[in-house]
């Protein structure tokens, strides 16, 4: 479930760089279409970056490093 939610946080994310990209291409410079797409993907990435170091903090997820054999 968990990686379920950062993989949709993460198209989400993909998705509204795809967005600002194509606005950017496609629209007039009076356009905010493009400002507003990349402003959303930064707010998604703050919060899945905050999201993933509280579910650390508080357990619910794990880091681990290289498998040392």
């Amino acid at each position: 479930m968990k990686t379920l939610l950062i993989l949709a946080f993460l198209g989400t994310i993909l998705y509204n760089l795809g967005a600002g990209l194509y606005y950017m291409l496609v629209d007039d410079a009076s356009s905010k279409r493009t400002v507003q797409a990349l402003t959303r993907r930064v707010a998604l990435s703050v919060i899945l970056i905050l999201g993933v170091v509280f579910a650390a903090y508080t357990g619910l997820i794990e880091f681990h490093g290289v498998h040392q054999g």
